[in-house]
């Protein structure tokens, strides 16, 4: 006899794990998480972990703002620490961004997030010996930082189990049960789970999940990279995180004398089953002079480690949080774009308050429909920072 739960989880990264545990705060009383690794094992175990606030459309800074509260009070609300780095945020933007960047921080103040721009003296403070002739703008972020994302992962499931959540590990799901035009559970390379109501949080490997469904998202996988350099003799700032967008690139501290940069966008079309872990001696080159062009300095730094993890890409670069309307009962965070462990805490409530609630009330999930696509209306922000191509930190 097949095993049964009233909701089960594919994916133990940051937002399956959160979503987990926010379904049982709201009282579901079995749920099944499952994870065909480890947790934290896919994008989640390899992300930047970037805690920001600063978009260019209000409902992902909202996200990102109500997901800062559970960062910073994590151990209350959650359980556990999350590795919770306050040091602060920068955007930087090309000249002919500057009143974009103006208008967007004057629509993120009238959310109450906590930012401003500032002039080049104070980011000159704030990244001492930064080269400047090339940006029109910056933006700062006080309460902004990183967070240690699986720590955080950890954390979510952690708290899930204390609350009756079945999470297991090393269990690959093969195919997800349709009966009667609904969803009625999944079927693992062990048994099959029937349930009322399945959410997919696959990372990299949802298309194989999603297409026998007949679910074609323009979803690809991206493998992209990171690498890590020690800070040179004399560098003792602990600096900011900073998103470059003039650079395509992003860094924040590493340690107590290192710096992590990553520089977009990435490679497409990698097998996640396959993809190489470790970072290729190319990107430590591109990686290095990306970061010397802004910060000097590091022209000679030394490089002190990297890896690559896979990231499953949307067509407009955000993500798809939908319930599927050809399914009945088959919800998905899918496409994640690389972007969403910052707002993983406030997702994962979401997606709960949808199943518990029948609507999600912490912030609208519609800009983030399946069906844009196919509605020839994909995601496009007025004030953006530039289209030359897809970034995982726009």
């Amino acid at each position: 006899m097949a095993r049964t739960a009233d909701v089960v989880v594919v994916g133990g990264g940051a937002n399956g794990t959160s979503t987990a545990f926010h379904l049982a705060t709201l009282g579901m009383k079995n749920v099944v998480l499952l994870e065909r690794r480890q947790i934290a094992a896919g994008a989640t175990g390899k992300s930047g972990s970037l805690v920001r606030m600063h978009y260019t459309n209000d409902v992902e800074s909202r996200l990102a703002l109500e997901s800062l509260k559970v960062f910073q009070d994590f151990a209350d609300v959650v359980g556990g620490d999350c590795g919770w780095s306050p040091v602060g945020f920068v955007q930087l933007v090309k000249h002919q961004y500057r009143e974009a960047l103006h208008r967007n921080v004057a629509r993120q103040q009238t959310l109450g997030i906590d930012t401003r721009v500032i002039d080049d003296r104070e980011l000159r403070d704030l990244l001492p010996g930064v080269v400047i002739d090339d940006v029109g703008g910056a933006a700062y972020e006080r309460s902004s930082g990183f967070a240690d994302p699986n720590a955080t992962a950890f954390g979510f499931a952690a708290a899930a189990r204390r609350l009756g959540v079945s999470v297991e590990t090393g269990v690959r799901v093969t195919r997800v049960l349709v009966e009667h035009g609904r969803v009625a559970g999944v079927e693992t390379d062990r048994e099959r789970i029937m349930a009322p109501t399945v959410v997919l949080v696959p990372g990299a490997w949802a298309n194989p999940l999603l297409q026998p469904l007949g679910l074609a998202l323009p979803l690809a996988p991206f493998r992209i990279q990171i690498s890590i350099f020690r800070w040179p003799p004399g560098w003792t700032h602990r600096h900011p995180v900073v998103i470059d967008a003039v650079h395509h690139s992003w860094m924040r501290p590493e340690g107590p004398n290192a710096t992590l940069i990553g520089v977009e966008l990435g490679r497409s079309g990698a097998d996640p089953d396959t993809y190489d872990e470790g970072v290729d001696p190319q990107f430590v080159q591109d990686a290095r002079t990306t970061l010397a062009a802004r910060l000097p300095a590091f022209a000679d730094a030394t490089m002190r480690g990297g890896w690559a993890g896979m990231i499953m890409m949307s067509d407009d670069g955000r993500p798809i949080i939908d319930q599927f309307p050809s399914i009945p009962g088959l919800y998905g965070m899918v496409g994640d774009s690389g972007t969403s462990f910052k707002t993983s805490p406030a997702i994962g409530r979401c997606l709960a308050e949808w199943i518990v609630h029948g609507t999600p009330k912490l912030v609208d999930l519609t800009p983030f429909r399946s069906t844009r696509f196919a509605e020839g209306k994909p995601w496009v922000d007025d004030d953006h920072y530039g289209r030359e191509r897809l970034t995982i930190s726009r």
